[in-house]
Order: structure tokens, then C-alpha cells, then sequence
């Protein structure tokens, strides 16, 4: 195979390989000797998994076998024993009636590299690469290298010839951001669900406040390194210059004296609801911060990147996940608000404090259903409407108090998923919450109608949409079943079955 067009083709999709990542990638020798040689230290075998089974079509095709022949199935991680970092993650695949008996019990029954193997056992014997590529972590792997969700996983697959026929089929794993010329962050964030704002009367003295719960799925992935100046990569143009931005008012915050070099591996659309402009402005200071040796509370952190001001979901999202209340800004003279502004117009105003926080119920579901719309209100247009539609009336501020502190609260700590559901359905009626979905077009209340008669237990608009959500915990297939029929008949949608995430963004540094 081609491998250098191979490594060229990865490099256009991830970003630049070290040289050690190629060469470990393109060798045609004893991987094991090679890693003792980058790190100078004794490598080990690990064995995850051993067992013989009968070669389905795929194994047989890769050992150039039968269906059905006995194969030795392997699984190892590869590590260095003094740091016991994992290296490398291997799986194997070895016909085991090729195998003189010697060679066999030392594959079957000890942690023994298979080029070791090889050389005592004097097996004249080449290795042939198949295919060099780059993929995505999944569990198993992210598991065994502390990856984030999506990280991309650099793999090569190889055939060890003898006699002019496979002896063993074995593909290796290993992160991208291992094997490095230079040292760099990776940030995964949750998504969240904005269920309402509290108060936008202001009569009590505080206003805004926000219930949320921060989402697993869709994330930001993104990673960032030092460089001279600022680039960002990997995402469209309006991604680059919002990035872009932020980075270089947190780099001249913090007196970093050089540049970031970004690259944005995952992202979910912005103005659908779930709050992906804090969530990115988060991640990229958070890395700079982390990048620059700068430790930065959270809240620190969303005033470096203008976030917070008005709801601070966002923010506790990130810094903590779960099911999240703040409790608003001081409001009228002197205090940290005289007027009803959304976040994007509140630049400078400190993060609300959290006053409830809990763990979001693991068997509780949750569909996101985007329907083919607009974007949601941002910028004059969202600032407008907070000017033209608030102060809201004080009656009902005080009924969504009472619905979030006596029943949506308790459903949570209780585990009541109807008693939160019907919360749910409640807060739709009350407060800023019914201004928002007012504004919506018919699909969305009539999408909400849809997914409480498919067997929801409770259905909100996040934010200003046009995300719609659904919780419950059986039957969400068929409830995602009834959101994307009702799209297709007004216009088209998306739709995702995620849970809520119980713990905020993860840093790494690789």
C-alpha cells in the first residue's frame, strides 16, 4: 500500500503527525522494540483477552483462512513499566493449526510481545501492512487511553507473513495525541438544556435565574497548543472568527505573550437552543488558560469569554453538569442589572451563583428533536424581545417558583418522573418561558403536542429553540419515531436520544 498518500490523507483530516507517529504508523519492524526506543523504558504486554474462536468471514479474510477455522483471538495493551502508561492497543488474530506447539504456548499463555514470540521461536517472517487510517475513540478505547467522546484514534492494520502465508492478522491503536512534538489541551463539553428563566420582573430585587440540565450529547470536542499567533482549524469560517475572537481577548487577559494554535475536532450547530456559543467561548478559554500554566475558576473563565450575564446554565453546565438552578443578579440601582437583557448583551456581568444542583436521574432519557427552521432569537433580535416583553407579571413568576420548588425540584431528588414531566409541561405556560414559546411557529408547539401524546412524560422548547425536548426513560424509540414523522410532514428535522451528563467538561492534557 501507499502508505506515505495514507499519512498525507490523515494528516488532511486531523492535523500534522509527529515523526514518531509516522513511524510507528509506516514500520515494517518489531513495534515493541521501537516503542522501548521512544521511551526508553521495558514495554510490556498486557492481555485483555485470549480465546479461541471459529473464524467468522471477516477473520477468515484477514488470515487468508477458512469460516470456521480455530483462531487465537488477542487482545493486549502494550505499557510502559515505568510509568505504566498505555502505548499502544492491539487486537490479534492467529490461525491456531499453523502454530508449531512451542509457539502456541507462549501465545496462549503468557503476556509475551508476538515480535518476541517470533524471534525466540527463529520464525523467518515480514510484516505487510493493509490499511493506515484514523478513527474515532469508541468506548474500549476511550476507556483504556482516558479519551474524550470522538477524540480521533490513529490504527494501522498489518498481516505478519511466513511462508509466503498470513500467520497472524493484528491492527494497532494508539491516540493522536500521542507520540507528540509539542504539548496540548483537549476540552470535551456537555450541551445543555435551558428549561426556563425565573424572574424577569425584577420586582423582588434579583432577576433572570435559569434551570437547566447540562446534556452528553451533542459536545464540543476542540484541542489547542502554543504557537506564535492564532489559528483556528478544522471548523467553518464563522466558527474561526468567533474563536478567534474569544482566544485573543482571553490570551490578552491573561498576559499569555504568544499565540494558540485551535483545532475544533467536534461542534454542534449555534441558535438551536442547547447553548453551543458558551460552551465554545468555555472551551477555548479553558484551554488557554490550561495551555499557559493560568488556573482560572470557571466563573472567571465565562467573564474572560463574555458569557454568563444574564442565565448562568451555560456556565454551571460546564463547570459542574447535572440539573442546575441559579439564582439570577442583583437588579435595580447599584445592583448588577437596571434593565432586561439576554446574555449576548450582558458582557461584564459577573456568572450567577448556583443555589440547587443535582444529579439528573441516569434511566431518565432525553430526545432532542430539531425541527428545519430558523435559527432561534440572538443578538438585536433577542435583545429586543427581552426589552419589548419584559417586565413580565409578577403572578407568574411566582407560580413558576412554586412549579420548580415544589414539584419539578422533588420529582428530581425523588426520582418522580411523572411529577417532573408534568413540571415540565407547566413551566411551558409561565413566565418568559410562555414569551418564548409564543414566538415559536405552529411546528414547534404542535411538535410538543406530538411528543406528550407519543408517551412523554414531560416536553419543553429549550431556550428560544428551535430545539424541542422530551424525558422519559421506556419507549423513547417510538417517541423519536413520532417527532421525525411529524417533521417530515412540516419541513424536515434531526433528532437525537441522549442522557443528561452529571459531570461538567473534561480537560485533558495530552
Amino acid at each position: 500500500m501507499d502508505i506515505s498518500g495514507s499519512i498525507r490523507d490523515i494528516e488532511e483530516t486531523v492535523g500534522r503527525l509527529s515523526r514518531v507517529q509516522k513511524i510507528l504508523l509506516g514500520t515494517d519492524g518489531s513495534v515493541t522494540q521501537l516503542l522501548e526506543a521512544i521511551t526508553g523504558h521495558p514495554v510490556a504486554v498486557k492481555t485483555l483477552v485470549q480465546e479461541i474462536l471459529p473464524a467468522d468471514a471477516e477473520i477468515a479474510g484477514r488470515v487468508d483462512g477458512s469460516i470456521g477455522e480455530p483462531v487465537n483471538h488477542r487482545v493486549v495493551e502494550l505499557i510502559d513499566t515505568v510509568t505504566g502508561e498505555v502505548l499502544i492497543y492491539a487486537i490479534s488474530e492467529t490461525p491456531v493449526e499453523r502454530l508449531s506447539p512451542a509457539f502456541k504456548t507462549d501465545l496462549l499463555m503468557a503476556d509475551i510481545p508476538i515480535g518476541k514470540i517470533i524471534k525466540q521461536h527463529h520464525i523467518e517472517a515480514r510484516r505487510e501492512i493493509l490499511s493506515v487510517h484514523v478513527t474515532a475513540a469508541t468506548t474500549e478505547t476511550g476507556r483504556i487511553f482516558s479519551l474524550c467522546p470522538k477524540e480521533p484514534v490513529l490504527s494501522r492494520q498489518y498481516q505478519i507473513i511466513h511462508q509466503n502465508k498470513p500467520l497472524i492478522f493484528i491492527e494497532e491503536q494508539f491516540p493522536y495525541n500521542q507520540f507528540l512534538d509539542e504539548r496540548r489541551i483537549v476540552v470535551n463539553t456537555p450541551s445543555r438544556i435551558h428549561v426556563s428563566l425565573i424572574d424577569m420582573h425584577g420586582g423582588s430585587g434579583r432577576v433572570d435565574g435559569g434551570i437547566g440540565i447540562a446534556l452528553d450529547e451533542p459536545g464540543i470536542l476542540l484541542e489547542a497548543q502554543q504557537s506564535p499567533d492564532i489559528r483556528v482549524t478544522r471548523c467553518d469560517t464563522a466558527t474561526q472568527e468567533r474563536v478567534s475572537g474569544i482566544a485573543s481577548e482571553v490570551l490578552r487577559q491573561i498576559h499569555a505573550g504568544a499565540g494558540a494554535s485551535i483545532t475544533v475536532r467536534s461542534l454542534y450547530p449555534a441558535h438551536t437552543g442547547l447553548g453551543s456559543g458558551s460552551q465554545l467561548a468555555l472551551a477555548t478559554a479553558r484551554a488557554i488558560c490550561e495551555l499557559y500554566g493560568k488556573n482560572v475558576p470557571v466563573t472567571e473563565l465565562a467573564r474572560l469569554a463574555g458569557r454568563g450575564g444574564t442565565s448562568g446554565i451555560g456556565t454551571a453546565a460546564f463547570e459542574h453538569g447535572g440539573f442546575i438552578i441559579d439564582g439570577g443578579h442583583h437588579f435595580g440601582p447599584g445592583g448588577d442589572k437596571t434593565d432586561f437583557r439576554p446574555s449576548s448583551a450582558s458582557r461584564g456581568i459577573r456568572s450567577p451563583p448556583v443555589i440547587a444542583r443535582h444529579d439528573f436521574p441516569a434511566e431518565w432519557k432525553i430526545l432532542l428533536a430539531t425541527p428545519d427552521l430558523p435559527a432561534g432569537a440572538s443578538g438585536a433580535r433577542e435583545a429586543d424581545i427581552f426589552r419589548h416583553h419584559c417586565p413580565v407579571p409578577l403572578s407568574e413568576v411566582q407560580a413558576l417558583c412554586h412549579e420548580v420548588l415544589m414539584r419539578m425540584l422533588p420529582g428530581i431528588v425523588e426520582r418522580d418522573l411523572e411529577l417532573f414531566g408534568s413540571s415540565i409541561n407547566a413551566v411551558q405556560h409561565l413566565g418568559f418561558k410562555k414569551v418564548e414559546l409564543g414566538l415559536q411557529p405552529p411546528q414547534v408547539s404542535g411538535l410538543l403536542d406530538e411528543l406528550r401524546g407519543a408517551g412523554a412524560a414531560g416536553a419543553g422548547l429549550s431556550s428560544f429553540g428551535p430545539t424541542v425536548y422530551a424525558v422519559g426513560d421506556t419507549g423513547m424509540n417510538a417517541i423519536e419515531q413520532a417527532a421525525q414523522s411529524f417533521m417530515r410532514e412540516s419541513g424536515g428535522g434531526t433528532t437525537l436520544i441522549t442522557t443528561a451528563r452529571n459531570h461538567g467538561a473534561t480537560v485533558r492534557v495530552a
